[in-house]
């Protein structure tokens, strides 16, 4: 069975799915807050994982790790190829290395431009690498 929450690295429970939107009294999360949820999703899937789709998610960076530095534009790559394919809410997607937090942590920063709804415009969001290979995606 399917999980419906899952915390996004900060704390916050990320609702998705019909039975958690059905069990939050009706409540609708903002588009921009829905794409951020979405991004969590793809980026804590790995190549693979999803039956329906093979090629939904990343890659694996414990599978490239071993190409450092090089690993890391394979990953950039795999980001950018991953949200243009599957999150059509966002156009013109730029991937680019930052300074994490931790210094022996992968960051990545991820522009776009929101494609349509009541929130046209810039889009960013900030994502890193976790010790436990999961993705934490912040801001917006």
């Amino acid at each position: 069975m399917a999980r419906d929450d899952e915390s996004d690295g900060d704390g916050r429970v990320l609702r998705r799915g019909l039975l958690a939107r059905l069990s939050s009294g009706g409540q609708r999360i903002s588009e921009l807050e829905s794409i951020v949820a979405n991004l969590h999703q793809l980026l804590n899937t790995r190549v693979g994982e999803a039956l329906a789709a093979a090629d939904l998610g990343i890659i694996d960076f414990a599978d490239v790790v071993h190409n450092f530095p090089e690993a890391t534009q394979v990953l950039q790559q795999s980001i950018r190829s991953t949200i243009i394919k599957y999150e059509p809410r966002l156009r013109s997607v730029a991937v680019h290395p930052v300074q994490g937090n931790d210094p022996l942590s992968l960051a990545f920063e991820i522009s776009a431009r929101m494609a349509s709804g009541a929130q046209r415009g810039n889009f960013r969001v900030r994502t890193e690498l976790m010790a436990t290979g999961r993705m934490k995606v912040s801001g917006h």
